[in-house]
């Protein structure tokens, strides 16, 4: 992870979910700020109130692309940068990493535990 992706999770905004392979690819949104960044371990950690969509698709194929940025970061052609996160993901329901994020987040259901395998700067 650069430091240009972490100070563009910094910033609010929408964070987009989307299983690449469905048939149709189902897509869901979720806000920056509830995107836990596990740095160390080369993971994201996201809240679930919902999902249902992506974690039925889970079942043929786990792999995900995600979206975000902030036009408060400088981009690479001006005011703007905007990432795609590649991985894989599970949903997960117990466990201290849950627990962490249920005391954060008392709405969720379950945790979405992205492995990111790339990060690309679009813009």
């Amino acid at each position: 992870m650069n430091q240009k992706f972490l100070e563009v999770m910094q910033h609010e905004g929408p964070t987009t979910i989307i299983t690449v392979n469905a048939q149709p690819a189902s897509v869901v949104n979720t806000w920056s700020s509830y995107v836990e960044i596990k740095q160390a371990d080369n993971y994201l950690l996201i809240p679930a109130a919902g999902m249902h969509s992506i974690e039925n698709d889970f079942q043929t194929d786990n792999r995900v692309v995600l979206t975000m940025g902030s036009k408060e970061v400088p981009g690479t052609q001006g005011p703007g940068a905007g990432f795609h996160v590649y991985g894989t993901g599970e949903f997960i329901e117990s466990g201290s990493e849950y627990d962490e994020m249920k005391a954060k987040f008392p709405w969720i259901r379950k945790i979405l535990k992205v492995k990111i395998d790339d990060i690309v700067q679009k813009i």
